[in-house]
């Protein structure tokens, strides 16, 4: 009789025992300041294998906070004292508040076997809130930075809108000078700058207005902190510096298990190899290869899988070519790097790219594309000049004779001719018709030159003036006319005479620098930094030390002189004014 007692009560104590809820909420702390992020861990454990959970878990009213990020996972556990397995499901939820003072977090509820469980409500208790900074301009301008998307992978971009409110709609034309946020642990690029139109009806019935569009790419995980943006109120009186919120980002470690040859790609790319001349290549003669990588991501600021090494060519440093705009999941186009490759011997060579992995956030997957390679077969001098038809070599002597003749009047450079495989008549003729007729516009010159007559006029000597007017004069003699030089520069670019290029640039910048009477180029940037600002003294310094890298290179490319007559001509048709 008092074994079956026994077996009776440890029946009951397991049948009492089996088949357990718990659920369980908690805070990290309970006092924060401001500036603190409030942590939430929920905590439901099921101990039965007759347990079903009927619905998700029901958080309570969180309206007093701006939800950071949040995330669950389950895992087993043994209980050591039962001998059991435990499913416990884990949410941890990440909370900015808005308010201070006393706060109340209420119950979070969940439906396990049609019955409800839920977690007793408890306090927690927030110091000062960090205002948003105001302009000195009676509190009536303010500026607002909206992130929407707030948990986002490593790399991967979200979308920022800063917007300005005011109860004066004046106001919001005189909000200027607006500068992006910069941080060591974030990249940031502009979408739009273009000002919106005027929303009379914005934020407590004030005006406002979308200043600017820009995209985050936050380069490190866990929580970050996007700056305030900054700008400035002009008024005909004072000038006043406003700044916006900040906003933590939520970012998301990237997953294990990321290929050896991943970096930092994060998005959908392609890559690929090409070499742009259709020429034959010729043994220890320089050639470009073109490595595009294409896609939509952070482009902008990813590793570009290099050329790899080889003991059958020499390669130089790239020139970095991009054409980007923004798009819906990053930054969108394609960016070049542009290789200068001399083969160190004739025959057969495979050019490979270092291996390239991304990360596609969309897939949540790791891309490996592995390496792209190129095949080139280099020829020797005396292979190449076999190679060339009657024809082609008659172009190769025109070619010749337009440089040498080429004249800033008529563009005979323009007239060059191209390699063709084909034989073509039409070329030859062509080539015929135009040396004749340099000949005949040439004896015609001579001719007009003969019947010309020069008259010389004698000077009227100038009445002496005051000491401000000779002044004046002296002044006036010394601005250079740098269109001129603009002129020239063009027309030595067109004909290639490169080193006249260089040399012929040496001089205007000592004639700008004789205008302001500054005989050294430091003296110059430093002259150009007290007149024209800081940016225009670096953008000085810029110029000449790519200058100086084209001028040495080991072969210049027409496109290169070309984009460096873009910066010379921009630049010095500010400071030279």
């Amino acid at each position: 009789m008092k074994q079956k007692i026994i077996y009776a009560i440890f029946t009951l104590i397991s049948v009492i025992s089996y088949g357990q809820v718990q659920l369980s909420m908690k805070s990290d702390k309970t006092d924060y300041n401001g500036k603190e992020v409030v942590n939430l861990t929920i905590v439901l454990e099921l101990n039965g294998n007759n347990l079903e959970q009927k619905s998700k878990i029901m958080l309570p009213d969180l309206s007093k906070f701006n939800m950071i990020g949040s995330g669950s996972f389950n895992q087993i556990v043994n209980d050591s004292d039962t001998n059991t397995a435990i499913d416990q499901y884990i949410t941890r939820i990440a909370l900015e508040p808005k308010q201070k003072g006393k706060v109340r977090i209420g119950s979070v509820l969940v439906n396990v076997n049609n019955k409800i469980y839920k977690t007793e409500p408890f306090d927690i208790f927030i110091k000062d809130i960090e205002k948003k900074p105001v302009a000195n301009l009676a509190n009536d301008v303010y500026l607002n930075m909206e992130i929407e998307d707030r948990e986002v992978y490593q790399d991967q971009p979200t979308i920022a809108v800063l917007r300005v409110y005011s109860k004066n709609i004046d106001n919001l034309r005189r909000v200027k000078n607006i500068r992006l946020p910069q941080q060591e642990n974030l990249n940031v690029h502009a979408v739009s700058l273009k000002r919106s139109e005027i929303d009379p009806s914005g934020y407590a019935n004030m005006a406002s207005q979308v200043l600017a569009v820009f995209m985050v790419f936050p380069n490190e995980s866990g929580y970050v902190e996007v700056p305030s943006v900054s700008a400035s109120v002009n008024t005909f009186s004072t000038k006043s510096k406003i700044a916006s919120n900040k906003v933590r980002l939520n970012v998301k470690k990237l997953p294990e298990g990321s290929p050896q040859s991943f970096k930092n790609a994060v998005g959908n790319f392609k890559v690929d190899i090409y070499c742009p001349t259709k020429e034959k290549i010729e043994a220890k003669k320089p050639v470009n290869v073109t490595v595009k990588v294409s896609g939509e991501g952070n482009l902008a600021d990813m590793n570009l899988p290099k050329i790899e090494e080889s003991p059958d060519y020499e390669i130089f440093a790239p020139k970095i070519t991009s054409r980007l705009n923004p798009g819906l999941t990053g930054m969108k186009g394609e960016i070049l790097a542009k290789y200068i490759l001399i083969p160190k011997k004739a025959g057969e060579l495979i050019v490979k790219t270092e291996a390239f992995a991304f990360f596609n956030p969309a897939e949540k997957e790791y891309v490996n594309l592995g390496q792209e390679k190129l095949g080139l077969t280099a020829f020797s001098h005396d292979q190449v000049l076999e190679a060339r038809s009657t024809v082609e070599k008659v172009n190769e002597y025109t070619n010749t004779f337009l440089e040498t003749v080429d004249s800033p009047v008529l563009k005979t450079t323009s007239f060059k001719v191209k390699e063709k495989s084909k034989f073509n008549w039409n070329v030859l003729f062509v080539n015929i018709a135009i040396l004749i007729g340099l000949f005949i516009a040439y004896i015609l010159f001579k001719y007009w030159q003969k019947k010309q007559t020069i008259i010389k006029e004698k000077p009227t000597p100038k009445p002496l003036g005051s000491v401000a007017e000779t002044e004046k004069e002296i002044r006036e003699s010394l601005n250079t006319d740098i269109s001129d030089y603009f002129a020239y520069l063009e027309n030595l670019k067109i004909s290639g005479d490169y080193p006249k290029f260089f040399e012929t640039f040496d001089e205007m910048d000592a004639e700008v620098r004789n205008q302001y009477f500054q005989s050294s180029k430091e003296d110059f940037k430093v002259f150009l930094e007290r007149q024209n600002g800081s940016s225009v003294a670096e953008s000085y310094q810029e110029l000449l030390q790519k200058v100086q890298i084209e001028k040495y290179s080991p072969i210049t490319s027409e496109d290169s002189i070309n984009d460096l007559l873009k910066d010379i001509v921009k630049l010095y048709s500010l400071i030279s004014k």
